[in-house]
């Protein structure tokens, strides 16, 4: 039921934007780790139809891999083990962001968006730490690797409008104190 958390996130940008407090030029959203997946699920999902800028911090977002790398397997209580039949198919694959965008969800059959209701990518900032123990940078740089690579610049692809940061300190944080938490930002 994860979805869930997605759709009623949604729900409440789209009611602040219904009811005119904002446009989705001006609208955002931030979150890390667990939130970085929310996150990262909301630039695949309705994308800059709803959000004109997402900040993706120590993100999980590849949900077919996760249990593999540093402390993933201790979540797959909270997620289920992609490895077991029917696990990654019935729910895992359509939360898994990293999946979605490099598949027909939003990149359609052609892999340039036609035949699909994503808006695009919004402006976004991946951030994350080559030290976190919890999850692996390689979650941001994937992500990052596949916005910059494989989705065509009208749909938000390329890289004047996808920005990573890696600390080489830091940890699950993203930084090591609170000087590089403001060179952070």
């Amino acid at each position: 039921k994860r979805h869930c958390a997605y759709e009623d996130f949604e729900a409440v940008a789209g009611d602040l934007i219904a009811r005119g407090v904002c446009v989705p030029e001006r609208l955002g959203c931030i979150g890390g780790s667990n939130g970085g997946l929310l996150t990262g699920n909301m630039i695949t999902r309705r994308g800059r139809s709803l959000f004109g800028a997402v900040v993706c911090q120590v993100p999980l977002l590849d949900m077919q891999r996760y249990h593999k790398l540093l402390a993933g397997a201790s979540w797959m209580e909270e997620y289920g083990n992609p490895d077991e039949p029917g696990v990654w198919e019935s729910h895992l694959a359509s939360i898994s962001p990293y999946h979605r965008l490099r598949g027909e969800t939003c990149l359609g059959k052609n892999g340039d968006g036609t035949g699909t209701d994503w808006g695009g990518c919004p402006r976004v900032l991946f951030t994350t730490s080559t030290k976190d123990d919890r999850v692996h940078p390689g979650h941001a740089r994937k992500m990052v690797k596949a916005l910059l690579d494989e989705t065509p610049a009208p749909l938000g692809g390329g890289p004047s409008n996808v920005f990573y940061w890696e600390n080489i300190e830091g940890g699950h944080g993203g930084a090591a104190d609170n000087k590089q938490r403001a060179y952070m930002w």
